[in-house]
């Protein structure tokens, strides 16, 4: 699974606002609310499984790149939310350096191959260091989206 199967233009934001990885984590679970893939009403409750998850052990991976994850029983799709910020969220990340890039996904409960393996594929793009720093450069969500659906499959 690709970010370009996880996500559409309306679910990157080029410009967060957040400073920390709670605030983080809150804008992109907005995002999705807002882009109608989670309803108003499951909004705390996915923020909250994306927290339990995020106390045990930050998604700060390092390189600057946060991947905050869980598995719900609200959601029957793979979803997620990219963010970018050119200021820093302190993500008390594994490396001690703040985040830039940050994509939030969430899988259905009782999916936890596909969890592992959609984690492990996102991991692996982030850690590119050109396609890191292709995003953080690109000027909006729409060049951000064409570089995320350029990549496609890997083989």
């Amino acid at each position: 699974m690709t970010l370009g199967d996880i996500l559409q233009k309306e679910q990157i934001i080029p410009a967060m606002k957040s400073s920390t990885r709670w605030e983080a984590i809150d804008e992109l679970i907005g995002r999705l609310v807002e882009c109608g893939k989670i309803k108003p009403e499951h909004r705390d409750a996915v923020t909250a499984v994306v927290r339990k998850r995020e106390v045990s052990m930050s998604t700060g991976i390092g390189f600057g790149v946060g991947i905050p994850h869980a598995s719900t029983d609200l959601i029957h799709d793979v979803m997620g939310a990219f963010g970018r910020s050119h200021g820093d969220i302190n993500f008390e990340s594994l490396d001690g350096k703040p985040v830039h890039l940050v994509m939030l996904f969430l899988v259905p409960q009782g999916q936890f191959q596909k969890h592992l393996k959609t984690l492990a594929d996102i991991a692996k793009l982030l850690h590119n260091q050109g396609y890191r720093q292709a995003l953080m450069e690109a000027p909006d969500a729409e060049a951000m989206w064409s570089i995320v659906a350029a990549q496609g499959p890997k083989k």
